[in-house]
């Protein structure tokens, strides 16, 4: 097979994405330089060194390592990722914040292991698919492997709890089933039997159901459970067509929560305003269009599944922050990827859309 060069255009889209949101993510991050500059020093080293740093080292390694090989180790690798996950419940290495138990702490250094276990699930299941791709019953070798691979997953994101996480992995799961060949009215069943899982999953979580509260009625407690998605309204609506200027946030100074990470769009939308905000839009509706255009042009079913695994993950990721902040969707603390503060995300992001790039290289046309 002819080895080509990789896909410029979606270089061109990532640099893009990459470039900007590293700037937005420094103006964001004034906000905490207001409130704590010890905080924002390390909030900057975490996001710039871990998560760009190590990330651009990590996409260029997986720039270099044929894709065949993530189908040889996928199971160890899923396997891996499972064991990381579940780490956060030992007793002096996982940490808790605010309750949740997400992350794992060794020395200075702080991450969450889920974000490996995205990568991990993605690779194996595109490696499960391409191995039975001829089996007749979609049932026994599609659909029932997926449940049980999200009743492993679901369990540790339930106890920890990270609800956002499951839903992302159960949508890539779906389209993925989808890409492989999985009729429409199977996944069609499948979706159903989602919501109504998500829909216990809310009735047995009282924090969900205060969500959900919130996102029919964002005005019932200004002061309280609405007072996130009332400041991004008041950013949003602040940054009028063109913005206030890159830098020139007020709600980023001591009003809107966390600036630098679950409401980063809202900084958008004031500092750059409508039109920067529908020019973000725009970026992701690229990556996605010519990501999946590398995914139709891969070489095997195997890359295929790969490729739009990590480029569906991702997309699904950024509308979810986006739709949550502008109120299309309950909040959810989704990071915006490639711009809002997540060092451990940032990097796996940027690691997978090295495997991208190497599978481009490799495309029919």
């Amino acid at each position: 097979m002819r080895e080509k060069k990789i896909d410029r255009v979606f270089l061109s889209i990532v640099l893009i994405l990459i470039l900007a949101g590293a700037a937005m993510f420094v103006s964001a991050s004034l906000g905490i330089l207001d409130r704590n500059s010890d905080i924002f020093y390390s909030v900057l080293r975490s996001q710039l060194i871990f998560g760009f740093g190590f990330g651009i080292i990590g996409m260029y390694f997986a720039l270099k390592i044929d894709y065949k090989f993530w189908r040889k180790y996928s199971f160890y690798i899923f396997l891996g990722s499972v064991i990381l996950t579940a780490a956060v419940f030992i007793p002096y290495l996982g940490v808790v914040h605010q309750g949740a138990e997400r992350w794992i702490k060794l020395g200075p250094l702080s991450f969450q292991p889920v974000e490996v276990l995205k990568f991990g699930f993605i690779i194996y299941f595109a490696a499960w698919l391409s191995w039975v791709k001829n089996r007749p019953n979609n049932f026994k070798f599609k659909i029932l492997p997926l449940f049980v691979m999200l009743a492993v997953i679901g369990t540790i994101l339930y106890k920890q709890p990270d609800t956002k996480s499951l839903v992302l992995i159960i949508i890539t799961g779906f389209a993925m089933l989808f890409i492989s060949g999985v009729p429409w009215k199977h996944i069609l069943g499948l979706i159903i039997l989602a919501i109504i899982a998500l829909a216990i999953l809310i009735f047995l979580k009282p924090y969900l159901q205060e969500r959900i509260k919130t996102f029919i009625d964002p005005s019932q407690d200004p002061q309280g459970s609405s007072y996130q998605i009332q400041q991004s309204f008041r950013a949003l609506g602040g940054g009028g067509i063109f913005g206030r200027g890159y830098g020139q946030s007020i709600q980023k100074f001591s009003y809107l929560p966390e600036p630098q990470g679950d409401s980063i769009f809202a900084i958008i939308g004031e500092e750059l305003g409508f039109a920067g905000a529908v020019g973000t839009i725009l970026l992701y509706l690229l990556f996605v269009m010519r990501g999946l255009r590398i995914a139709n042009n891969s070489p095997d079913l195997f890359s295929r599944l790969l490729v739009a695994g990590i480029v569906i993950l991702i997309t699904a990721q950024s509308f979810m922050h986006i739709a949550a902040v502008t109120g299309v969707f309950p909040l959810t603390g989704v990071p915006l990827v490639f711009v809002s503060h997540g060092g451990t995300s940032l990097m796996i992001d940027l690691i997978a859309i090295g495997i991208v790039f190497q599978i481009s290289k490799f495309g029919k046309n």
